[in-house]
Parts: structure tokens; C-alpha cells; sequence
């Protein structure tokens, strides 16, 4: 049976180079402020008017949308899920 794969994963080199947990919430964040800007789309719901929602500011806003910027809370995430009308599902594998 040949290997499907040469050499190691992806995974590996990513662990070895010190980024592994950096890439993983990273690319949690991107999916995050994808979903995110794709539902205020579908419900025209504007920056200004979120922000209002969330009782922030504008630039706050700017933060949650932004995938290079992990720093979001739990309670942050809840609070706009449930503003949006969604739920966010966890898994740990």
C-alpha cells in the first residue's frame, strides 16, 4: 500500500516552528468574522447599527470583524450569536 502522503504533516511543522495554537485560533477567528460579516449581510444589518446592538463602538466592531485579531471573549462571541439570531457550536477533538 503506498503512503498517501510524503514527509510529515502540516500540523508537525507548524508545532515545531512554535505556531501551532497561534494558526489554530487564527483560523478559528477568520471563520469567525467570515460568518459574522456574512450574517450582518443577509440581515442588512450595518456596522453603526451592530455596534449600537453591542453597546460599542464602531472600532469595536472593526476588532470582531478582523481575523488577525483573536482577542474576542466567550461572552463576546454569545452576545453576538444571539444578536444575529445564531448559535455557535464547540467541539474539541
Amino acid at each position: 500500500m503506498k503512503k498517501k502522503h510524503l514527509g510529515s504533516r502540516f500540523e508537525d511543522f507548524l508545532e515545531d516552528e512554535g505556531i501551532l495554537q497561534e494558526c489554530r485560533a487564527s483560523a478559528i477567528k477568520f471563520k469567525f468574522a467570515h460568518e459574522l460579516e456574512k450574517a450582518m449581510s443577509q440581515q442588512k444589518i450595518s456596522k453603526a447599527a451592530m455596534a449600537k446592538r453591542l453597546k460599542t463602538s464602531r472600532t469595536g466592531i472593526d476588532r470582531l470583524l478582523d481575523p488577525e485579531n483573536t482577542s474576542i471573549t466567550l461572552n463576546t462571541l454569545a452576545k453576538v450569536a444571539h444578536l444575529l439570531g445564531k448559535r455557535i457550536d464547540f467541539a474539541l477533538r
